[in-house]
This record gives structure tokens, sequence and C-alpha cells, in this order.
């Protein structure tokens, strides 16, 4: 309802981690791209200590995280996040005092932050209710909390419901693009296989791909990110497996880690279970809004040998499913809070946008209001960029952009540097009348491709991350 606090959870990425002023992931960002120190020593500040579990680090490793990311910024072979700089526009500009951004350290467990979360929610619905007589004398209830979540934000945000005692005081959730099943790429990333071999070529991503291991592997947050659906396949057999399979374990990834996964999703469940035998006809006590996307390719499941031996990284189309880039479509349904699909909010866009395209504001407006979101957002209209997550610089890569009708819509585009103002002006040629294409280059960097059409009005972009050779 209009009334209600709105809370904001970002994803992993989604908030800036500084120390003495510093971005440090930013900072490390720069030395992943071949422009500074060697990768491993720069990432060692980001790592957190083994064990760690669901504990606040000590002081020495910990970061400051009071702000939301407002800028595009990726984890190579993970996911990305184009930042959230007109989240407030996006919610329906909430009076002050009624939004609250949750900004948090992305490396801890979901559970320690979902306890964090909790905490901060109390204090700040004690806070307005002592408030909204100002802004809305007329209300029908006492205001509760609209918690809106992005990306792996939901993880956090269902477990501070269903397990930290956060359902009372909940109108909603929505959650935006969110893994309710995990990701593929957890696995890629946790056992050395981030980028894959024809993912960059010429380039040799072992060192690299081997960093981003060790940082991962001390970080709780990208763990129980490892998928809990049948995400792994064997050549030769046609029975997908789980991570968790004893026959077929995956190379290289610690078993710790795949219980520490599986437990936070199995009291999810368990905590869920429990509370429908004492739900009022098996109903949630506030209303679950999740969208997703199915417009883009995107990797739902990893390859093995078929002996077992190794992870097999080569691009594959069998791997691939319906998705938003990062989450696969099955993936972003929240199979415990709907009955199926069609309860779903589809729209066309991706993982790292999710947060702020037109269509979820549409959503959210509706929310605020207590009125049911439109079903099914996407429209024939939407265009599509297409692009290599990562690349080498001074190297061309190839871009498209995919939509109905281009060669009459005024497709231009433009591209430009993260943390630059500078933007450039990219010319695509039309080789047929749904398709355009361009080879671009430029030097290392985060640099943001972003296409427009008119007839009607329709933007796409995509983060390439190019690395020094």
């Amino acid at each position: 309802m209009e009334h209600d606090l709105v809370v904001f959870v970002p994803g992993f990425l989604g908030t800036r981690l500084g120390r003495d002023g510093r971005d440090v992931w930013g900072e490390c960002g720069e030395v992943l791209l071949g422009s500074g120190p060697p990768v491993a020593p720069a990432l060692a500040e980001l790592a957190l200590p083994a064990g760690l579990g669901d504990a606040l680090p000590d002081e020495r490793f910990r970061l400051t995280a009071d702000e939301l990311l407002t800028v595009p910024d990726s984890m190579p072979g993970l996911l990305s996040c184009m930042g959230y700089p007109d989240l407030r526009a996006a919610l329906g500009d909430p009076v002050e005092g009624q939004y609250v951004p949750f900004p948090y350290d992305w490396r801890l467990s979901h559970r320690l932050v979902a306890d964090l979360l909790k905490a901060r929610v109390q204090r700040e619905l004690a806070r307005w209710c002592e408030q909204v007589d100002r802004y809305y004398p007329d209300r029908p209830d006492d205001p509760k909390v609209l918690l809106v979540c992005h990306s792996t934000g939901g993880l956090i945000g269902r477990h501070y419901l269903e397990c930290a005692g956060g359902r009372e005081t909940a109108r909603a959730l929505v959650t935006l693009g969110t893994p309710q099943r995990g990701l593929a790429q957890a696995v890629r990333l946790l056992t050395g296989h981030a980028i894959g071999d024809d993912e960059a070529p010429g380039m040799d991503a072992g060192p690299l791909n081997e960093a981003l291991r060790e940082l991962a592997l001390t970080l709780p947050a990208v763990a129980q990110l490892l998928p809990v659906y049948e995400a792994v396949r064997v050549e030769g057999k046609s029975r997908p497996r789980t991570v968790d399979d004893r026959r077929y374990p995956v190379p290289d990834l610690p078993t710790a880690l795949v219980e520490d996964a599986l437990s936070l999703d199995r009291r999810f469940q368990e905590a869920r279970e429990a509370h429908r035998h004492t739900d009022t006809d098996g109903r949630l006590p506030y209303r679950v809004h999740t969208v997703g996307s199915r417009a883009f390719p995107t990797v739902r499941t990893v390859r093995l040998s078929s002996d077992g031996a190794r992870l097999i990284t080569q691009h594959d189309d069998s791997l691939v499913a319906p998705g938003d880039g990062t989450v696969s479509g099955d993936s972003a349904v929240a199979e415990w809070a709907v009955q199926d699909e069609t309860a779903m909010h589809w729209i066309e866009c991706r993982h790292a946008d999710m947060a702020s395209a037109a269509a979820v504001g549409e959503i959210l407006a509706a929310v605020r209001k207590g009125d049911p979101p439109g079903g099914m957002l996407a429209g024939d209209e939407q265009i599509s960029v297409y692009a290599p997550d990562t690349a080498l610089a001074g190297e061309p890569f190839k871009v498209s952009v995919v939509g109905t009708g281009l060669q009459e819509r005024n497709v231009r585009a433009v591209m430009w540097r993260v943390g630059q103002t500078v933007k450039q002006p990219v010319v695509f040629t039309a080789t047929r009348s749904d398709l355009c294409r361009a080879e671009l280059e430029a030097g290392p960097g985060k640099w943001v491709v972003q296409a427009m059409a008119d007839k009607p009005n329709r933007t796409d972009r995509r983060l390439v991350t190019l690395f020094a050779r």
C-alpha cells in the first residue's frame, strides 16, 4: 500500500565496498583488466578468512558498505549490475523517510545479511510509524514493509521473511531477477573456469580464473549461489545431475561449499513448509511478485567429460536456456510462493538492468497502490543488444542489435567506458530487417554499449569487459 515503508535490497556487487575512502572492489576491477599490479595480491584485500561461515569478519577484514552502486560493474564470469542511480524514481518517488536503501557487504553469508536486514527493518519501521501520520493521515491500517529485492538480494529477502521472523512486518515481497534456485556460473567461478577457453580468444585466462577462484572460495555469498537444480550434464549420459551427485562430483568444487548452498536452500524450504501448515488456507501473510526474463540466452548447465574428471567450458547451445542473460527462466520462478509460471511477471530485460526497467516501475507502482500488476509485460518491439561479456582490448569484437523492423526505426548506438562521461557513437550496418551488426574495439576497461530505436522508443545495453593481453 502507498503508506508502507519501501525497503530496497540490492544484489551481489550492488553496494560499494570501501576502506579509508577507497573503492576497494573498483580498484581491484582495474587490476583485473591488466592495468595494475599482479591480480592475486590485489584481490587479497577483498578475501575473507577461511571458515567464516555466518559470522562477521574481524575488523581487519571488514569493508565499509554504506552506498548503493550507481555505475555499471561486474565480476567476470558471474554477473553484472548496471547500478541504481534512479532507483527512488523507479519506486514511485516515496515521500521523505519512506524509502530505505539497504546497502550491505555482498561478500557475506545470506543468512547473516538477512539478520542484519531484520535489525534495520525493525529500526526503520518503528521510525516510519512515528512519521506516517504526517503524510498519510487517512491510511486504512498501520504501515508494513514493501520489500523490493534485486538479484541475489531476493535470497536475502526471502530468508529474512521465512527464517528470521520477518513475515509479520511485510506487506509484499518483489523479487527482480532473483536466482531462486541458483546460478550455473557459480560452479564455473568456484572451479577456476569463470572465463571459458572460447570466451576471450587470444587471452590466457588461466591466471585470472585462478585468482578469481581463490577469492570466491573465501566468500560465503558465492558458494550460496550454487544451483540446487539439476545443473550438471555428463557427456554420454542422458540424465542431468545436481552438484552433490556422488557418482559424478564436480572436480575442484569443495564439498563444504556444496553442503552450505544446499543447507541454505533446505533451511528456507523447511521454514516455508512449517509456516504453510499454520498459515490460513496455507497462504502467505504477504504478497509475492516475482519478475524475470526469458528473452536472452542464459547458461543453465555445466558439462563434465564422460569420466567426470574435468569441466568442459567450450560454448555449447545445449547448456543454454531462455533467461535474463544471468538467471535462467526456471531458476527465476519462486516456486515456494507461486503456484505456476503464469503468476510470474515476464519482461524483456537483462539481469543487470532489471531494477531500472520501465516495466518494473509499472509493477512497483501497481503493488504500492494495492492493484494487481500485469502478468506479461514483454513487447514485440523491444530491441536486444548482443555482445561478448569479455574480450581482448585492442582486438575487434562483434556486436549485434536484434529487433522487429529495425531498418525503419532509426537505430543508433553509443559506447562509453565506465567512469568516463564521453560517449562514442557506434555505427551499425543493417544486414536484415531485424538485424544490425558492428565490429568494435577499445582499450582495457569496462565498456557499456547502448542501442536505441524509435517507433516505439526502445533501448538495450550490454556491459563488455575488455582485458589487456
